[in-house]
């Protein structure tokens, strides 16, 4: 009788625990962090399809906000409000562009990838400005070859 148990057992906590669970990325907003001053920490993420980024205003001042042209076909925008946490939901594969909407030309930007980046040509096209042009080209040159 205790081997059926221990089958049991075995079988609920592999079926429990072989559901792929989405993943929570965090993601401070920092007026210093390691990189610098006004930065997203980290700004690289890799995420899977389902995952969830919380973007958490460490420091105040900072909101998080999908730059337009940077988010793949049928994804949803998001937008967030000044110094509060928002977490958003990323079902679609694709490179997400983000940015502290008052600090953007400071570089505050983050750079997300979902699976795999289909719309990476689309995201590079994206004219960027200020120091914010420099960190993305780096953020984007960090995104795996080959996908």
């Amino acid at each position: 009788m205790r081997p059926v148990i221990a089958v049991a057992a075995i079988f609920a906590a592999l079926t429990l625990a072989g559901g792929a669970e989405a993943a929570d990325h965090q993601i401070q907003m920092l007026n210093k962090g390691e990189k610098g001053n006004m930065v997203f920490q980290p700004d690289f993420v890799q995420a899977a399809p389902g995952d969830t980024i919380t973007f958490v205003p460490t420091d105040k001042g900072h909101d998080a906000e999908s730059i337009k042209g940077m988010i793949p076909d049928g994804a949803q925008p998001f937008k967030g409000k000044m110094s509060q946490r928002i977490t958003v939901t990323l079902d679609k594969e694709g490179v997400y562009g983000v940015k502290c909407t008052p600090h953007y030309g400071m570089g505050m930007v983050a750079l997300i990838v979902v699976g795999k980046p289909v719309n990476l040509h689309q995201a590079k096209a994206v004219k960027q400005t200020g120091k914010a042009k420099k960190v993305f080209e780096a953020l984007l040159a960090e995104v795996p070859a080959g996908n």
